[in-house]
């Protein structure tokens, strides 16, 4: 169970710096410092999209409209923060720690 609780920690993490990227390579195209008329800039903006748009979907449900400004990134990321620094640390020590008879 350890084992599958560090493979989830290593996903959390990928996801976690997947959409750091994505937010980062969004400013770029957002103030014209690199645009999606190169073809490895658009592969790249359009997989990065593919993969976080299931995550951001229902949190965009949620939100109230903010126009041009979207929180659902910040809104995941706070997830994926709690859930690596509360949530999985909690589950791996009730799986270490000593059973109480």
């Amino acid at each position: 169970m350890i084992f599958i609780l560090g493979i989830v920690k290593v996903l959390l993490n990928v996801v976690w710096w997947i959409i750091i990227i994505q937010a980062i390579l969004s400013w770029l195209i957002a103030f014209n410092v690199i645009n999606t008329y190169n073809d490895t800039v658009r592969t790249i903006w359009e997989a990065l999209k593919r993969m976080t748009e299931p995550l951001y979907r229902p949190i965009r449900r949620i939100l109230p409209d903010f126009g041009a400004l979207d929180l659902s990134p910040l809104v995941v990321l706070l997830i994926l923060f709690l859930l690596m620094n509360n949530v999985i640390p909690a589950l791996e020590y009730q799986l270490l720690a000593p059973s109480a008879v």
